[in-house]
């Protein structure tokens, strides 16, 4: 039998993979001059864009990005059961069978709690392709002033 939560774990890892992909992959830019600069040249206004864009948007992508909380992907799931069996168990005091009940609100606890838990990534990882893309437009626009056509 498979342990509760178990698909939910799958899809959040999945997801946090994206998002870690997408954030890096989206500072990637590529840059060719149009002045005659030289590669010494180049490599010192890439370095001064990037110092730049880091200032104007406070994403540095070369950082990497953010990680999940330690209690992260099972933590929402996790909380959700403990929760959900707490009161199953009142409620099932009350009926007659604590444990059922409390079997039954840590199920429904389980799915609710990691149901936030892959909303809170998914809105993590908008947040992150966000400030990628600001990061880029800013070191792209401080590229193109210098004399570079930026893709």
């Amino acid at each position: 039998m498979a342990a509760p939560g178990r698909p939910s774990v799958m899809v959040s890892t999945v997801i946090l993979a994206s998002a870690l992909l997408a954030a890096s992959a989206g500072a990637q830019v590529n840059i060719y001059p149009q002045r005659g600069q030289s590669p010494q040249q180049q490599q010192q206004d890439r370095f001064e864009c990037h110092q730049f864009a880091v200032q104007q948007t406070g994403f540095d992508p070369s950082m990497g990005a953010a990680q999940a909380p330690a209690t992260g992907v099972l933590g929402g799931a996790g909380r959700g059961a403990v929760a959900g069996a707490a009161v199953g168990a009142v409620g099932g005091a009350i009926g007659g069978s604590a444990g059922r009940g409390a079997a039954i609100g840590a199920g429904a606890g389980a799915v609710f709690g990691g149901l936030r838990r892959n909303n809170q990534i998914r809105t993590s990882q908008q947040a992150a392709n966000n400030q990628a893309d600001a990061f880029n437009r800013a070191l792209g626009a401080c590229l193109t002033g210098r004399g570079y056509t930026v893709f």
